[in-house]
């Protein structure tokens, strides 16, 4: 988690990794490029223009398969949601990114990535638009279909980032 001042959006991911934890900045490694890529936002842009916090607030461990990070148990997610609650009702956040299946799963209640990326769902005080995973432990964006979801919905995120910054 990481808060500045006048932060316009709140971006919601998985959980920590191990990078994260050492540099107790969220999105430090790859998947934080790839992701800052997607955006077309610089590291200064990109933590001056996001909240940014996790399902989870502790690295969860390596999947026992050995590719990518363990996917937190339902009463790891349970044990931290009071942390988003709170953070919801202190921001009201109007724009949210979801990054991630478990982060759409929590905040929305919805599954299937290629049914949600690329669109704009309301929620509370204004919106939600989510990404996959930027990790390349998914398999989801070896698609062409699905790397242009994302890049739909980058456009969105960058076009509504602009219509905040002009209220």
């Amino acid at each position: 988690m990481l808060g500045y001042a006048r932060q316009p959006a709140y971006i919601l991911g998985q959980a920590p990794g191990v990078q994260e934890g050492d540099e107790r900045r969220p999105w430090r490694g790859r998947a934080g490029r790839t992701l800052r890529g997607w955006l077309a936002m610089d590291e200064a842009e990109f933590y001056a223009t996001f909240y940014c916090a996790s399902v989870t607030r502790c690295y969860p461990g390596k999947a026992p398969s050995g590719r990518g990070d363990r996917t937190p148990a339902p009463r790891e997610q349970e044990l931290c949601a009071f942390w988003r609650r709170w953070e919801f009702e202190l921001l009201r956040p109007k724009l949210v990114v979801t990054v991630g299946g478990l982060a759409l799963r929590r905040l929305l209640g919805k599954t299937g990535l290629a049914e949600c990326v690329g669109r704009r769902f309301d929620y509370e005080h204004g919106m939600v638009i989510p990404l996959p995973h930027p990790s390349g432990a998914s398999g989801w964006l070896n698609e062409p279909a699905n790397r242009r979801l994302v890049t739909e919905a980058a456009a969105m995120i960058r076009a509504e980032l602009v219509r905040l910054k002009g209220e």
